[in-house]
């Protein structure tokens, strides 16, 4: 009885494991036309294994290998390779060419964003779409202060209001981006443990662009379609998993 059940549980890991994959594939197809979204990765490994040994065979009892007893997800890990850059030509809109990220001022803390689709509030500060400020350097507020409200970005960061020069972005750079913990509103934050260290960004911006996410939907169709066979794999292992008990506990009991 108890291999029978150890037998579903295992098919049955394997269900909700390419459940998380497929609900993963299908936010980042969501997101193919997201400005800077980075694409996820669900990564699963065997949860717990059991040494298996032969018996009566002495005192010895060779080992005949481990089993595995089911399928776990361990996380959803966010790939940080670029987007292609597009032209846009708004003068709000601008990307990173490097490994960087702009700094903003969210409700809940210091976020970290790599979608520079920016516009003016009612009060002409620079926000982003969802009306969170973006920081300049120390950060400091960038407005716009001429009458037009206009802004130039040069490949530096440095913002200019006509011809006055009104903040400078801050862009953040990681040497270890992985640590990065990605939050909604296409945002990420650094980990709990503070351990995570803002470098000296070395790239450069670029303003009337926007960096495309990094999702590939023709491969991430190919996946889905993976996932969902595999589903369908572990699917009818419970079901042949169920047939067995049934027999086991209806007929054989019974003989």
């Amino acid at each position: 009885g108890a291999a029978l059940l150890r037998g579903l549980y295992t098919a049955a890991s394997g269900m909700i494991a390419e459940g998380v994959r497929t609900d993963t594939i299908a936010n980042n197809l969501a997101n193919a036309d997201t400005a800077g979204y980075k694409k996820d990765t669900t990564v699963t490994s065997e949860f717990r294994n059991i040494l298996l040994q032969r018996i009566n065979d002495g005192a010895e009892q060779p080992s005949i290998g481990r089993m595995g007893l089911g399928t776990e997800v361990v996380a959803n890990v966010a790939s940080h390779a670029g987007g292609a850059l597009k032209s846009t030509e708004n003068p709000l809109n601008v990307a990173i060419e490097g490994d960087g990220f702009f700094v903003v001022a969210a409700p809940q803390g210091v976020r970290y964003t790599r979608d520079g689709a920016f516009r003016l509030n009612d009060q002409n500060q620079l926000v982003t779409a969802d009306g969170y400020r973006v920081r300049g350097q120390n950060g400091a507020t960038i407005a716009a202060v001429d009458p037009a409200g206009s802004l130039t970005i040069d490949s530096a960061g440095r913002v200019f209001s006509g011809a006055q020069e009104v903040g400078r972005l801050e862009v953040a750079s990681f040497a270890n981006r992985g640590q990065l913990v990605k939050e909604g509103a296409n945002l990420f934050r650094a980990p709990d443990n503070g351990g995570l260290q803002a470098e000296p960004f070395a790239g450069k911006v670029r303003q009337g662009a926007l960096e495309a996410s990094n999702v590939n939907v023709v491969q991430e169709m190919v996946n889905l379609i993976t996932s969902y066979r595999a589903y369908e794999i572990h699917s009818k292992a419970v079901q042949t998993q169920d047939a067995l008990a049934d027999k086991a506990v209806n007929e054989v009991a019974k003989a």
